[in-house]
């Protein structure tokens, strides 16, 4: 189960709305109460949980908290410091995080909220320009306590990072051998072979998903859409799969598609040739296993990726694949972690299983073909795992602990 929290790292928010969303969404289930400035309940309808106010200082870390009481409590963190601050509510000797809240500005308040039970209890106050402080520990007697996680280190993150980083390395390796066998369609005239060949090689590349960050400009030149180009599917700088897709399924002919297939060629050929020379960021691999099913909603549910092959549903297997990948190389880390991990892994199963329905022999049913049932059984088992893995990339963010 994922820990109380309010706040987003600005590393977060490729698309912060829905990340905002997807995260209060996931944390819903945990809390008895949470506060954003409304009223505040403690399971009965109309009851107020009891308010403590806290101090966020360097001096006073902690201070305020005299009478520890089991239950739902709500603090109200008042940053009396010169500088902005996070704070943690802890197990000052495990250390497992029941709560926390980012981003406090100096002289600000901001509430927390949190079920609390048998146990010690800290506060740690964590200034953005100092060292961690840890507060009082308060103990309480009786109660049931919320969920809580050991905060993840990046050092935690270093070998699943690698051992990704190589897995993508391979992906690139077959991406450029499947978008060769494509530009050699193209070439030969043979637009049905062409059609045929351009699935795989893009399926290939989507399955990567987790990694698009560190591709950086290269992602845009390989898997760039029209969205801000003045001349849209003609403007001259819409490149790749899309470029191709467009093209192959409206009629272009083979002399049109040879410049754009080979310019593609060689650009997944040039990422593929520099890409044991990136470093991913191992901070960032819990956020993208989030992303990748986000954007999969956000961008292919929607149609908005569509130029043509109707595969929408097929990418969205692709980014699922990609999702599992980075799954399965953070399992050590979310295993001790994420009480939910086991009805994760049902969800992707039941994902994968809906989404093969709709897959058959060598093509996959458009969008504009999904009757309402099917449509409204593709978007909740998606948007059902996008809240689940706001989970994984809350509990996945690096916390400083000293």
């Amino acid at each position: 189960m994922p820990l109380p929290r309010l706040g987003t790292r600005s590393a977060r928010l490729r698309t912060a709305p829905a990340v905002f969303v997807a995260l209060a969404a996931a944390l819903a289930g945990t809390l008895t109460a949470c506060s954003l400035g409304g009223r505040q309940h403690n399971g009965t309808a109309g009851a107020p949980s009891a308010h403590v106010v806290v101090d966020v200082s360097e001096s006073h870390c902690g201070r305020g908290w005299t009478r520890p009481e089991p239950g739902v409590r709500t603090f109200d963190l008042h940053n009396s410091s010169d500088g902005a601050a996070e704070v943690y509510l802890e197990d000052p000797g495990s250390q497992v995080v029941y709560g926390e809240v980012e981003g406090i500005g100096p002289g600000t308040t901001r509430q927390l909220t949190v079920r609390l039970g048998k146990g010690a209890y800290a506060f740690k106050c964590v200034p953005d320009d100092a060292d961690a402080v840890t507060g009082p520990t308060v103990r309480i007697t009786g109660g049931r306590r919320g969920p809580g996680a050991a905060p993840v280190s990046e050092h935690d993150l270093i070998p699943p990072a690698l051992t990704y980083q190589k897995w993508v390395g391979t992906g690139l390796d077959d991406v450029v051998r499947l978008t060769a066998k494509l530009k050699d369609a193209i070439d030969r005239g043979d637009l049905a072979g062409a059609r045929s060949a351009w699935l795989p090689a893009h399926l290939e590349y989507e399955r990567l998903g987790a990694a698009y960050d560190a591709f950086g400009d290269a992602d845009a030149a390989i898997n760039g859409t029209d969205a801000g180009l003045p001349g849209g599917v003609h403007d001259k700088d819409f490149a790749g799969f899309h470029r191709l897709e467009y093209g192959l399924w409206h009629g272009e002919p083979a002399d049109g598609l040879r410049a754009p297939a080979a310019a593609l060629v060689k650009a997944v050929t040039r990422l593929r040739d520099s890409w044991s020379q990136t470093r991913m960021d191992p901070a960032q691999l819990g956020l993208r296993a989030h992303e990748i099913l986000e954007n999969t909603v956000q961008f292919e549910l929607t149609g908005r990726t569509d130029y043509g092959s109707g595969s929408n549903l097929a990418t969205a297997r692709a980014n699922l694949d990609g999702t599992r990948e980075v799954l399965s190389r953070l399992r050590p880390v979310l295993a001790a972690r994420y009480a939910g991990l086991p009805d994760l892994q049902k969800e992707l199963d039941r994902a994968q299983d809906t989404l093969d329905g709709f897959h058959h022999r060598d093509s996959w049913t458009p969008l504009d073909r999904l009757g309402r049932t099917q449509r409204e059984d593709v978007n909740a088992v998606l948007g059902d795992l996008v809240e689940r893995l706001a989970s994984v990339a809350t509990l996945c963010d690096p916390r400083r602990t000293v």
